[in-house]
């Protein structure tokens, strides 16, 4: 509830008129005339003296009412009309052998996770569905507005579930045909990527097309530091690591993304990955369009109607049943 005016200040006052009525009841007049004390006789107490001391507060509130009804008392009831444009993203991870190097820490594979997940929970309204490939690809969660699936599902995502290898193409074209038949008026593929294209039987630029004429906007990333890092080689006496070279393929992912319409990132570190994907969750955010329709009620006839009354029923019973003790 709110108030049109500051009459309701008005209001301040009466705490200083109790003092002074209590205190100016408490001093004798000048002049009282005092007489022997009537202990002993037998004075009949009427409801009349009962009540007259109190008409003071018929009037002291119904005034109090009065002033209220004067601020125009109002409540509010908002109703906001929210018509949100979501994004369907489809998030394509690479799960080759290689996403194991321990460049990233742990290693590339889980800060790809962690960083996927992160992103995941920052889009409200979005439907997203992940991808996931190496040798051949396959989609790990169809497109869905549940992020707690999502994210779930990603947790899943491992390396050696299906041939090793890296089919860029197989991974883009998986997720190319999530999103064809999708309504929203913004899709997007991240394609993530640590290595090659060497495997599967489409090509990433045919399948960069495809996205192209379903008007689908890819961002690639590829992930490893630059020069060598450490992978896990198996041997007789348990894990090693090796320093390899990193081979990501560069030129290839930056033509998917400029003919889509994307970008190419380069991530050499977890922190990189984590820019990379603020950059692109600033970049794709979903429009919403609001309306918002304000109802007001006017409350001043009820407070205005209950202080007359009350001034009202103090007069009555002042001068009309008990005028002789006033």
């Amino acid at each position: 509830m709110g108030f049109q005016h500051i009459y309701l200040l008005g209001l301040l006052i009466f705490p200083f008129l109790y003092i002074y009525r209590h205190i100016k009841g408490q001093i004798t007049p000048a002049g009282t005339l005092r007489l022997p004390a009537i202990t002993g006789f037998a004075v009949q107490k009427t409801w009349k003296m009962t009540l007259q001391p109190h008409l003071y507060w018929f009037k002291a509130i119904g005034i109090c009412f009065c002033i209220i009804a004067l601020a125009r008392p109002q409540t509010y009831l908002e109703q906001q009309n929210i018509l949100s444009e979501g994004i369907d993203i489809v998030l394509t991870i690479d799960i080759s052998g290689s996403m194991m190097a321990a460049d990233f820490a742990p290693n590339r594979l889980e800060a790809a996770k962690e960083k996927a997940k992160q992103f995941v929970e920052g889009r409200k309204g979005d439907r997203i569905g992940v991808v996931v490939f190496s040798g051949e690809s396959y989609s790990e969660c169809p497109l869905t507005t549940d992020h707690r699936i999502v994210t779930r599902l990603i947790d899943e995502v491992t390396t050696g579930v299906v041939a090793d290898g890296t089919a860029i193409g197989m991974g883009l074209a998986t997720a190319v045909n999530r999103l064809k038949e999708s309504e929203a008026k913004s899709k997007i593929v991240i394609l993530l990527t640590d290595g090659v294209n060497n495997a599967g039987s489409i090509d990433p630029q045919t399948a960069a097309e495809l996205a192209q004429n379903y008007g689908i906007v890819v961002y690639t990333i590829g992930v490893g530091q630059k020069g060598f890092a450490p992978y896990p080689v198996q041997t007789p006496g348990g894990v090693m690591y090796q320093q390899m070279p990193v081979e990501i393929d560069e030129e290839l992912l930056q033509k998917m993304a400029a003919q889509t319409g994307g970008k190419y990132f380069r991530a050499t570190s977890n922190q990189d990955l984590s820019e990379i994907y603020t950059e692109i969750d600033k970049m794709e955010k979903y429009k919403i369009e609001s309306s918002a329709i304000m109802r007001k009620t006017e409350w001043f006839r009820p407070f205005l109607a209950f202080g007359i009354l009350l001034l009202l029923i103090e007069w009555i019973l002042k001068y009309k049943f008990i005028r002789a003790l006033t």
